[in-house]
């Protein structure tokens, strides 16, 4: 109870400070610390996204960053003056939101001069601004402008920005015309969304990012990462809304009618950063072939408590089996994994690779082998039972996991994001490849376990035979 007291204490200060003139000196200072809104403040990348739920903390964050760079007083970049554009998605939605945030942050003795597109100057904060010049600690201007989807993309053209910020999902169109608006000055995009129209452009550019660019990065938030929120107003509000709802509402998650198969999968939680496997962890390699599709190729490790590290990803469409080897074989080699007696590479593959095909007189398996790579197409396919099985390594009974995967492995990362139910309760054949592989290998773990609970035949005449001795000495 004291504890409980404790912490409603340290909010109710932290409330109080908030009320002051000065929001921005007190944002994210002192014992309550919004870490997720901290971790988006601190990461580099040129087009970072926060996914949240309402009421996380999103929009926050997004107009600290403006009002921060717009200053030239950021903790974590580089400052100098700045040009921007904050878009919303109407000109209301500017005006109730994005606008009001910035404004909240903004002290009065920064602002240069506000020039509206509607609405009095001594009344800002109820017209709609057209542009703000901010005083930067530079001793020069920096400009605020402030666009709105509804506007269409020929509003958008002929500016040269240091970065845009977007408030909600804009239409690609608008997203891309942005991205050249910032093209010569190198600059960057951020948004804070909260994502409602379902799989969209952005699910794949940037939460799936499909083209792998380093320059992508997003985090998610819900309402408990949120330390203002009251746990009281969230159960209660939790309970008002439908599941698929507050997948959205409150997770920030994207959502399709099926829902994800895999949907305890947490980035958080399941990526880490690599580090050095004990060669004693080392364990498999699984393959999914490919010519025209992609071949996955993944090396598996575990550790003493059984956890599982997926620790490197082989993952390239179009290529032939010699090549695929040939990639295989230098990533084992820059790991120093293991080979067998004969100095083969082990692998599971699936087992329509043991199948010969009228393009030639070898089939897969044979293929790799002339290549150094021995594989083992006696994999159980089963898909019901074997996302069961990853399921669990997901998350067992006790709530713990036990799948975890290096960053750099970005292929199966986005699978696991993006492996949805179809109809007839069957996944969507779909971008599978590596989630495949994945099921191969942890399904062959289960086999493993089930075989060595068996019983042999010695093990089945001895249990008789000491059923008899017993039997024999009671009478």
């Amino acid at each position: 109870m004291n504890e409980i007291k404790y912490k409603l204490k340290l909010v109710k200060n932290e409330r109080k400070l908030r009320k002051e003139d000065d929001f921005l000196n007190h944002y994210n200072k002192g014992e309550i610390i919004h870490e997720k809104q901290m971790a988006f403040h601190r990461c580099l990348k040129k087009n970072r996204w926060v996914f949240g739920g309402n009421r996380t903390g999103k929009t926050e964050c997004g107009a600290v960053e403006t009002v921060w760079l717009a200053r030239g007083i950021h903790p974590y970049r580089k400052n100098k003056r700045i040009d921007c554009w904050v878009v919303s998605l109407s000109k209301q939605v500017q005006r109730d939101v994005a606008q009001a945030k910035i404004l909240h942050y903004l002290k009065s003795n920064w602002i240069e001069k506000i020039v509206m597109s509607k609405g009095r100057q001594d009344s800002a904060e109820s017209g709609v601004i057209d542009f703000i010049l901010v005083k930067n600690v530079f001793g020069s201007i920096s400009k605020i402008g402030f666009r709105s989807c509804d506007q269409g993309r020929e509003k958008f053209q002929g500016a040269s920005l240091d970065f845009v910020w977007f408030d909600e999902e804009p239409p690609f169109d608008i997203y891309m015309e942005c991205k050249m608006r910032v093209l010569d000055k190198r600059g960057e995009i951020f948004g804070t969304m909260t994502p409602l129209k379902g799989l969209t452009w952005v699910y794949n550019e940037i939460y799936l990012n499909e083209h792998n660019d380093d320059n992508v990065w997003h985090e998610e938030m819900e309402w408990a990462d949120n330390p203002f929120l009251n746990k009281e107003e969230i159960e209660q509000m939790s309970l008002a809304m439908s599941t698929d709802e507050l997948e959205s509402r409150r997770y920030g998650k994207f959502m399709q009618c099926g829902g994800l198969v895999y949907n305890t999968f947490d980035e958080n939680i399941h990526v880490i950063e690599p580090f050095e496997i004990p060669f004693d962890w080392q364990d498999n390699v699984s393959i999914d072939p490919g010519l025209n599709n992609p071949l996955s190729a993944h090396f598996y490790a575990r550790d003493y408590d059984g956890n599982v590290y997926v620790v490197a990803e082989h993952f390239e469409k179009g290529k032939d089996v010699d090549y695929h080897a040939s990639k295989i074989k230098d990533i084992a080699q820059k790991l120093n994994w293991k080979k067998n007696r004969s100095g083969f590479l082990e692998s599971l593959i699936d087992s329509a690779a043991s199948q010969r095909t009228l393009a030639s007189n070898k089939n897969v398996v044979e293929l790799f082998y002339e290549n150094g790579i021995a594989t083992n197409p006696r994999v159980n396919k089963d898909l019901f039972s074997g996302i069961n099985i990853v399921k669990r390594y997901l998350r067992d009974a006790n709530n713990k996991s036990h799948l975890f995967i290096f960053k750099n492995c970005v292929n199966l990362i986005r699978e696991f994001k993006s492996y949805w139910w179809g109809d007839e309760d069957a996944p969507i054949k779909k971008d599978d490849h590596c989630l495949d592989e994945l099921r191969y290998y942890l399904v062959s773990l289960n086999q493993d376990k089930t075989l060595s609970n068996k019983k042999s035949i010695v093990q089945k005449d001895k249990e008789r035979l000491l059923k008899r001795l017993t039997k024999n000495l009671k009478h």
